[in-house]
This record gives structure tokens, C-alpha cells and sequence, in this order.
């Protein structure tokens, strides 16, 4: 009987520790918004480059830029989450839910932009694309809602909501080539400073 007591009294134990690392682990994800910010960021600019002949360059150099930018930042994710690994908290149950929310956006976006390109390269129209800024923001909103849920931390909550306007804004300058500007600006906002906070709360040492 006192075995079991102690096994019980045990396990209780383990349970309260893994709520307690869930709720007070800080979330990791902070590196790899701003390194998808700074990438995406700047192929937004590129492309506003392209299409507006501030660079001259072959008609497929858009297609190019986005393939190039999504290699860059895959290496750039692995070698982040490597890192990641390494600090207090990756596993507990808060990182664990939010970092699924985020790959599943990751995954949702790029899913979607396969799905665009085969549109393209089949009917010739590329102007399905115009959606994707619109697309990629509703993502955002979507994985910071949940991340403000999961961590009862109100300016995620109202990241994603900013991230929702944000799709409304882009969707409105869609087919003029002022959107790749302000795609950048918005992705400053829910992705590159949010991500700057979530650095700034980071364990500094390793366990």
C-alpha cells in the first residue's frame, strides 16, 4: 500500500511539473519568425523590384526569387530548430501545441503555393498569386490566435488579429504593385517584432 501511495504521489508530481514547465516555458518560435520576416521581407521588395523594372531581369526571375527564398529559409528552419533543441522548454506542452500550429501554417502556405504555381503553369494566368499575401496573413492570425490561447498572453491574441486586418489590406492592393510593399510592412509587424519579443524572453542559458 505505501508502494502504491508513493507511486501515486509520484506521478502527481511529474503531472504538476509538466503543467508548470507548459505554462512558465517561454515560447522558441522567435528566431524563426524573424529570420521568415527578413526572407520573405525582402523577396516582397524584390519582387516589387522586378515587376516595377527597377531590375531588369528574365520574366521568370519572380518564379526563381520565391523557389531561392524558400530554399534559403528551409536551411535557415533547420538549423533554427536544431538550436532550439538545445534550450529550457522545447519540450513542454505550450511549445510542443504552438509549434505545431506554426508548422502546420508553414506547411498550409507552401502547400498553397504549389497549388498556385500548378494553376499558373497550366492556364498561363498568374494571377491567382495576387491571393497568396492574403492567404499567408490569415496563416499568421490563425497560429497567433492559438498561441494567445494557449499561453493566456493577450498581445499574441491581438497579433493575430492584427494579422487578419492585415490580410484585408493586402487583399485591397491586390493587382497593384504597391501590395509587395505593403506585404512587408505588415509582415514587420505580426512577424519580425513579435518575433523580436519572443527572443528578448528566451532562457539565455542552457540545460
Amino acid at each position: 500500500m505505501t508502494r502504491d501511495t508513493q507511486t501515486i504521489q509520484d506521478d502527481i508530481a511529474y503531472m504538476r511539473a509538466l503543467a508548470q514547465e507548459g505554462r512558465h516555458a517561454p515560447l522558441l518560435a522567435g528566431p524563426v519568425l524573424v529570420t521568415a520576416a527578413v526572407i520573405f521581407g525582402a523577396a516582397n521588395l524584390a519582387q516589387w523590384a522586378l515587376l516595377t523594372d527597377v531590375i531588369d531581369a528574365s520574366p521568370w526571375a519572380p518564379v526563381w526569387l520565391w523557389i531561392g527564398a524558400g530554399l534559403v529559409f528551409g536551411a535557415a528552419l533547420a538549423v533554427l530548430i536544431g538550436r532550439m533543441k538545445g534550450k529550457p522548454g522545447f519540450n513542454s506542452s505550450g511549445n510542443r501545441a504552438v509549434g505545431s500550429a506554426w508548422s502546420a501554417v508553414g506547411y498550409g502556405i507552401f502547400a498553397t503555393w504549389m497549388g498556385f504555381m500548378a494553376m499558373g503553369l497550366k492556364s498561363g494566368d498568374w494571377s491567382v498569386m495576387m491571393a497568396m499575401p492574403t492567404i499567408v496573413f490569415v496563416a499568421y492570425g490563425s497560429a497567433w490566435i492559438i498561441a494567445g490561447a494557449m499561453t493566456c498572453v493577450r498581445w499574441m491574441t491581438m497579433t493575430g488579429i492584427l494579422s487578419y486586418i492585415g490580410a484585408v489590406v493586402v487583399g485591397w492592393f491586390a493587382g497593384d504593385m504597391a501590395m509587395y510593399l505593403v506585404f512587408t510592412v505588415v509582415i514587420f509587424a505580426v512577424a519580425f517584432v513579435p518575433g523580436l519579443i519572443l527572443m528578448r524572453q528566451e532562457p539565455s542559458e542552457i540545460v
